[in-house]
């Protein structure tokens, strides 16, 4: 069932409970009255980079008029830049519809949610670091190899994927290792392949660089599957990889052993890597099984992207990484570009680093369970 929160005339969001395995909503903004998905906005996002620009709307100060004959211009590169949900998120200035109860949706923060706390194990562990005065310093670009041995342990599986803590990048969150995982494989003028409706920033952060966006649809009918004949129309010879986002933002469906299968099968025969967001990865609701793309993949190579942020509720830590499956090595070259890469950024947080070893090992399965169960109930 389609339910329909409406803020004002302008901004009104539909909400398809009914169709989520996990916990994310399906979302579609109406502006001035027209139907649009995350990826229909070109129109208003464009209109919003004129504003920003033109008007000053979107300025870090109120008082950066230019009065003098300075002629100081902004790059290009940040006027290419335009996240659509941020933007739309932070300029918007609306008084709640006083005729309809509000729903908070949020952007995909779960500690906006007082019902959910924080494990004691990352309490304790922050807590200890911060104590023990070692980890104030720098860090290695890609992370310390405490850190990536934790996420590789974490990550593996003993019957058919183990990561070594040389396959782990530690980043910025989630969205930094997407960002690092399209910059390393495309090129200006190249094209990868995102969802539709999907998460915002896949284009944002492509857009930025001149990499070009083409959409593969998900079939509402078939609990959001990815139409893989649309895919496949849509690879040519300037295509270098293909996102897939499972468990889906906005959807929240959870794919098929047999769907992933499909989609690798795919990506062999037209020898693409896989970009695989899977920060919702093993939040699902009872009845789901969720799957891990590198545990299916005998020889695609997967850049799994994974974070802190929604299963162990620590979106602020901005504390991510990326997990490189690639049994046949087809990415020597690429992991050294991502290992030049990651010099641009130095690494996440050295205590965050510090802290994750004892966080991963020391949290409990009765803590996500309690999670899932507030979710479901909610």
């Amino acid at each position: 069932m389609k339910k329909k929160i409406i803020f004002n005339k302008q901004v009104q969001i539909f909400w398809h409970p009914s169709h989520s395995n996990s916990p994310l909503f399906s979302l579609s903004f109406l502006l001035q009255g027209k139907p649009n998905g995350s990826h229909q906005l070109d129109k208003h996002v464009n209109m919003l980079k004129f504003n920003s620009y033109k008007e000053k709307k979107y300025n870090l100060s109120e008082n950066s008029v230019n009065n003098s004959d300075w002629n100081i211009e902004v790059s290009n590169f940040a006027k290419s830049t335009c996240n659509p949900v941020r933007k739309l998120i932070e300029q918007m200035k609306i008084e709640p519809n006083p005729e309809y109860q509000m729903i908070a949706l949020s952007i995909g923060d779960p500690t906006v949610f007082s019902e959910i706390g924080k494990p004691e194990s990352v309490v304790n562990a922050i807590q200890a670091c911060i104590s023990e005065k070692k980890f104030d310093g720098y860090t290695p670009s890609y992370g310390t190899e405490a850190a990536r041995q934790a996420v590789a342990k974490y990550y593996s599986r003993p019957d058919n994927l183990i990561y070594k803590f040389t396959d782990i990048l530690l980043t910025n969150g989630c969205s930094q290792a997407i960002d690092l995982c399209i910059t390393v494989l495309a090129n200006r003028g190249d094209n990868i392949i995102i969802p539709k409706p999907g998460f915002s920033i896949y284009k944002t952060l492509a857009g930025t660089l001149g990499i070009n966006v083409k959409y593969y649809s998900l079939l509402e009918e078939n609990n959001w599957e990815i139409d893989l004949e649309e895919l496949e129309s849509m690879i040519d010879e300037k295509t270098r990889a293909v996102i897939v986002n499972n468990p889906s933002n906005p959807c929240g469906s959870v794919y098929s052993r047999e769907h992933l299968l499909d989609i690798i099968n795919l990506a062999e025969r037209y020898k693409l890597p896989i970009i695989a967001d899977e920060v919702y990865g093993d939040m699902v609701f009872p009845g789901n099984d969720f799957y891990y793309m590198s545990e299916l993949s005998q020889s695609v190579p997967v850049l799994s992207c994974n974070a802190l942020s929604k299963r162990f509720i620590l979106p602020g830590w901005r504390f991510g990484w990326i997990a490189i499956h690639d049994p046949k090595n087809y990415l020597s070259r690429v992991r050294a570009g991502f290992n030049d890469l990651t010099t641009r950024i130095l690494g996440p947080n050295s205590l965050a680093q510090a802290a994750v070893v004892e966080i991963l090992e020391k949290t409990p399965q009765s803590y996500f369970d309690s999670i899932m169960k507030i979710l479901s109930v909610s």
